[in-house]
């Protein structure tokens, strides 16, 4: 029934409690297990009144009679699919999060899409939408509207303050000891998150990009050969369903015979593409790095650029660089008007290496960096993320509703993506092979960041680091030296130290130290190479 001739307090007040009641199944779930009802039901209680409250304050604060309507159905809308994925996938949508789905292409998009989420959204968002919408009110007179809003300002605080008081040591414990319950909380976390994405992303004014590394140089050595290296971007690779790493599965059969370094201790800059790619280049490292630095600052491949003695080429068959490529040959090889390898409407990483015999031959006598940022093992949808005759593993997960899947249908289906990874990368290095003779060549592999698949209930990536899972943050990592480079690199010095703890702030440093660059901006400390290269 559509509600008639109601007041605009009326109206905040039941949207506001239908957002309590139906959107907010994350973040009661995950309460009851922190404080179990038979000994918490007063605070858990209490914890609702409060969360109702505060949602209740903030949508009379910034809601108007013009506004009123407009404001709750988009904070409906949204809830509603904030929901879904908390629900179905236990992301956190903060503001990495929303960053993420803002650089996320369409074709990405798509493998999102389900009847779940078309349901949760009809019926959380459009049906109450539509009752917003159709809901008459009471056009009252501006000093009486004021005074019922300040009322309901007044209520609202009230009862916070009374329910903190009340229980100010349960409060004090929560805010302190579970600050991921408060990442939940819908829709006053999510639409915190998008003002703090709003503001990181369009409130530092007109970028201006600060130069690093312009005095980069790399010195001339006429008994050495230019170098050739190809630095595979990975997607979603964590590092424990590596065989390489000791996993009981045989995930990595060519690389075992390839005679490659693995790394089986590297953590990432973050755990999202949207965060850990720019950081992985960056100068600053995981500690000091920031979505305005990342924005403002040049990265290494700005620096290998400045020496006047590297071709680069970003090559991107997965959403784009990130902006790390802004500044050099950037191609884009998701769609089949680039990519020559593509089937069932996916367009495979191994298309990125044709072609590249022209770049090579174009930049002859030249340094050359090529980077390949992969599709690799991007979710939900693993199962498109390897031609058929890859699918070692099954049964395998057949849909983007993980939760509908066995743990183990997702597991085949995301071990038979690093499987055409394995060979993906066994392409490159035969590619590298090619060039042996008149280069000395090298293969840098690293994953952006690692994957959850349903452990503990959790799926994806995204969540915000202090709390993710080590299968968010522990990712493959591996490189290949040609035998040019085997003839200043002690490869078994390499091996041999290979197991330490390293991390994506070791790459920036790596990537300058093996062509030689002498510039300010270079750690040796930080270069993975520098005590191995002879």
């Amino acid at each position: 029934m559509i509600l008639k001739k109601i007041t605009q307090t009326q109206l905040l007040v039941l949207t506001t409690l239908f957002l309590l009641l139906f959107d907010n199944y994350s973040f009661f779930s995950g309460l009851v297990k922190v404080y179990p009802l038979k000994e918490n039901f007063w605070f858990v209680l209490s914890l609702g009144i409060v969360l109702y409250s505060a949602t209740l304050l903030f949508l009379a604060l910034i809601t108007n009679r013009w506004l009123i309507k407009p404001i709750l159905i988009l904070v409906v809308l949204i809830s509603s699919m904030t929901n879904y994925f908390m629900n179905t996938y236990h992301v956190v949508i903060d503001d990495s999060m929303i960053r993420n789905a803002m650089q996320t292409d369409i074709k990405e998009s798509m493998d999102l899409l389900s009847l779940k989420q078309l349901a949760y959204f009809l019926i959380l968002g459009v049906f109450p939408s539509w009752l917003i919408y159709k809901t008459d009110l009471e056009k009252r007179p501006f000093k009486a509207e004021f005074k019922a809003k300040l009322k309901t300002i007044a209520f609202a605080l009230l009862i916070i303050a009374i329910s903190v008081a009340v229980f100010n040591k349960g409060y004090a414990s929560f805010v302190r000891e579970h600050k991921p319950l408060r990442f939940t909380a819908n829709p006053l976390y999510w639409i915190y998150a998008t003002g703090k994405y709003i503001n990181k992303t369009f409130n530092n004014g007109k970028v201006v990009v600060r130069p690093i590394g312009v005095d980069a140089t790399i010195p001339k050595n006429t008994e050495r050969k230019p170098e050739l290296v190809i630095m595979v971007v990975g997607e979603a690779a964590r590092a424990d369903h590596f065989s390489l790493n000791g996993y009981q599965r045989e995930t990595n059969p060519l690389l075992q015979e390839d005679d490659i370094v693995n790394f089986s201790n590297v953590s990432s800059c973050g755990t999202s593409t949207a965060a850990s790619v720019p950081c992985m280049f960056s100068f600053y490292g995981r500690d000091n790095f920031s979505y305005k630095r990342g924005i403002d600052t040049e990265n290494v491949l700005d620096v290998l650029k400045h020496t006047k003695d590297v071709a680069i080429l970003w090559r991107d068959n997965n959403s784009d660089s990130k902006g790390v490529a802004l500044r050099v040959n950037y191609e884009w090889y998701k769609y089949p008007n680039k990519n020559t390898i593509c089937d069932s409407g996916e367009c495979r990483d191994e298309g990125m290496l044709v072609g590249l015999d022209d770049f090579i031959k174009k930049n002859s006598g030249k340094n050359i960096l090529i980077v390949l940022h992969q599709m690799g093992n991007h979710g939900p949808a693993y199962y498109k993320r390897y031609p058929k005759n890859f699918e070692k593993f099954k049964p395998v997960c057949k849909t983007n509703q993980l939760e509908e899947c066995t743990q183990q249908e997702i597991t085949n289906a995301y071990d038979n993506a690093i499987l055409y990874m394995d060979y993906f990368l066994d392409k490159v290095i035969h590619f590298l092979k090619k060039y042996d003779a008149s280069y000395d060549t090298a293969m840098i592999y690293m994953a952006d960041h690692g994957e959850s698949l349903g452990e503990d209930g959790v799926y994806l990536h995204g969540l915000p680091y202090f709390m993710a899972p080590k299968a968010q943050t522990h990712v493959g990592a591996l490189m290949w030296f040609g035998q040019g480079m085997k003839k200043r690199i002690d490869v078994e010095a390499l091996k041999a130290k290979s197991n330490r703890a390293y991390s994506h702030d070791n790459l920036f440093d790596t990537l300058l130290g093996i062509f030689h660059v002498q510039t300010s901006v270079y750690n040796k400390k930080m270069d993975i190479l520098s005590d191995v290269d002879q």
